[in-house]
């Protein structure tokens, strides 16, 4: 077998199938790691989504801390005016 001259069709047609199938492996490497970056995304959203849900939770069930405290302290006042009132 002889190696075909440049100048030969059938040169030109072996070079562009071999850099066909080398730009074929190369955007399947990059699809794969485009989707690869996308799911790594959509976990990271997933998980901010998460987080925000539980800061939101966490935020409701502190609002009765100030409000007893509050509370506390009209009391404890409520019971100091009326021990300086004499009773």
């Amino acid at each position: 077998m002889t190696i075909p001259t440049p100048s030969d069709p059938a040169a030109v047609a072996v070079e562009l199938e071999r850099l066909r199938g080398t730009m074929e492996t190369g955007f399947a490497r990059v699809d794969g790691s485009l989707a690869l970056l996308v799911q790594r995304g959509d976990q990271t959203d997933r998980a901010i989504a998460d987080h925000e849900s539980r800061l939101d939770a966490l935020e409701r069930n502190r609002w009765p801390l100030p409000a007893m405290g509050a509370l506390t302290g009209v009391g404890a006042l409520i019971v100091a005016v009326w021990q300086a009132s004499g009773r």
